[in-house]
């Protein structure tokens, strides 16, 4: 019954059309794409786009499928560029749960009525999603509070959907060569594995506590302190943050912040989670970054956390440094010896390709190079060389196109691989020894020298205004700072 309500609004959205081109392929698919677009005859969402469509089904049928979608957001292969940037803008917000629902939980949670627990507690959620709500507490000890309360069925619900999703692409993958390519039981997976973590929230909690310690001396970045005695599977109580969410940047603009100094914060500290420690917060959208009087970034949310081995980081960061010094031989050896491109393809060929991706932006300028298209671009050349997808990456596209926005909307000049250049280089100091890096600049040298000169003829020419130049000898500084103390700074463990 559930499989049939799913194709129906499928049908009825005219959401399943788009997927032809990419997944279909034999006879049999091409049936079945036939029969479901017609199983609704009545169709909504006229005049929509094709993505805004299937946002809609989705939303329609619940936490699940929204959560399908916020992954097929980082699938362009698979849905299109157009489509992919619909669907990242697809929230899970549903009406709260009953005061009655949230007495109980608490209640049954911390055997005790919900004033001996609290020294106060606002029934009314301060929001609500699909999984869970939140209200604003103060505890015993009078510390003010924010307690996430899991919605009662929830994983029952998600059990339900995640069974017709693995059905559905078990379908696929059996009748189309393509769908398996795409591994489209291991992204069902991938959702599962997220889902697991966000209906526990004591590992939720946990993923707080190893973010806080992970970036622990980071300057301008901080993780709320977790209640431990106040938390529980259904339960997670912190630290209630009072500050300004991170997309209102009117307000952040009159309350005296920096916000291309924010906009810096918010790409290094995603970095350094995500090269340096392999764990990053992934659900970057714009209520999840707070910004304290004092200038500082708070993180929020920790229920989808994203996780890259070693040989994942060194994957991401030597593709990320290749581009930079736009080596591609060497970006094209890298996806061979991780395994991800088949031995049976030439690495000559796979090198061109990438050079073809990246010529036609090699001569724009840089900041007009957008991180989230370079990698969606990478992404869609898997097709043509035989690469099964990566879902450990998947996680990681999806957070970078949102980091990336959330810096252009604070500073509409912000320039990612200008900024993300100082964590690489820590990167590859790190990993490769300090020849390298050196090498790299030195060799660079003349590049930088005759930019250097263009700057300089342009403050002689404007001399009321040397920006350009402080700024470029300010990262310079910095950079040379950085390479020095790498030589006598201990790795981390």
């Amino acid at each position: 019954m559930r499989m049939f309500v799913v194709l129906r609004t499928f049908s009825a959205y005219n959401a399943i059309t788009p997927f032809k081109e990419n997944l279909g392929g034999n006879l049999s698919v091409k049936t079945a794409f036939f029969f479901l677009n017609i199983l609704s005859p009545i169709k909504k969402g006229k005049g929509l786009r094709d993505g805004e469509r299937l946002a809609q089904a989705l939303k329609e049928l619940g936490p699940a499928f929204i959560k399908l979608g916020q992954t097929l957001a980082t699938r362009p292969d698979i849905v299109g560029d157009d489509m992919a940037e619909d669907l990242l803008h697809l929230q899970d917000r549903l009406p709260a749960f009953g005061t009655g629902e949230v007495l109980k939980v608490i209640e049954e949670n911390f055997n005790a009525p919900i004033d001996k627990s609290f020294k106060s507690f606002d029934l009314k959620a301060a929001a609500a999603a699909s999984i869970a709500q939140v209200h604003f507490a103060v505890t015993n000890d009078g510390k003010d509070v924010a307690v996430k309360i899991l919605r009662p069925g929830i994983r029952r619900l998600f059990s339900k959907d995640l069974e017709t999703l693995f059905w559905v692409s078990g379908l696929l993958e059996k009748y189309s060569a393509e769908a398996k390519r795409l591994r489209l039981g291991e992204i069902v997976a991938t959702i599962e594995r997220s889902v697991i973590a966000e209906t526990n929230l004591l590992e939720e909690a946990t993923s707080a506590e190893t973010l806080s310690e992970n970036m622990a001396g980071f300057a301008g970045y901080r993780v709320p302190e977790i209640h431990w005695d106040l938390t529980t599977e259904r339960v997670l109580t912190m630290e209630r943050i009072y500050g300004i969410p991170i997309h209102k940047i009117d307000e952040l603009k009159t309350a005296g912040h920096n916000t291309t100094k924010l906009a810096e914060t918010v790409v290094h500290a995603f970095l350094r989670q995500s090269i340096e420690d392999g764990f990053f917060h992934a659900d970057l959208h714009q209520g999840n970054l707070l910004v304290e009087s004092n200038g500082t970034l708070v993180a929020i949310d920790f229920g989808i956390m994203g996780h890259l081995d070693l040989a994942s980081r060194n994957f991401l960061g030597e593709i990320l440094w290749g581009f930079q010094q736009r080596d591609f031989d060497d970006i094209a050896r890298v996806h061979f010896d991780a395994g991800y491109v088949p031995n049976d393809q030439s690495l000559e060929k796979f090198s061109a390709a990438l050079r073809e991706i990246a010529e036609p932006i090699i001569d724009k300028n840089i900041s007009e190079i957008s991180f989230g298209h370079l990698l969606a671009s990478l992404m869609a050349t898997t097709r043509t060389f035989s690469m099964q997808t990566q879902p450990q990456l998947l996680m990681l596209q999806r957070s970078m196109v949102m980091v990336e926005g959330l810096a252009l909307s604070l500073d509409e000049n912000a320039n990612m691989w200008k900024l993300s250049r100082p964590e690489l280089i820590r990167f590859v100091i790190n990993e490769k020894g300090f020849s390298k890096p050196l090498q790299n600049i030195l060799t660079s040298f003349p590049q930088l020298f005759e930019f250097w000169l263009s700057i300089f003829d342009t403050a002689q020419h404007n001399k009321g205004d040397n920006k350009d130049l402080r700024v470029l000898i300010a990262d310079l500084i910095a950079i040379c700072i950085l390479l020095l103390f790498s030589t006598i700074a201990p790795k981390r463990t």
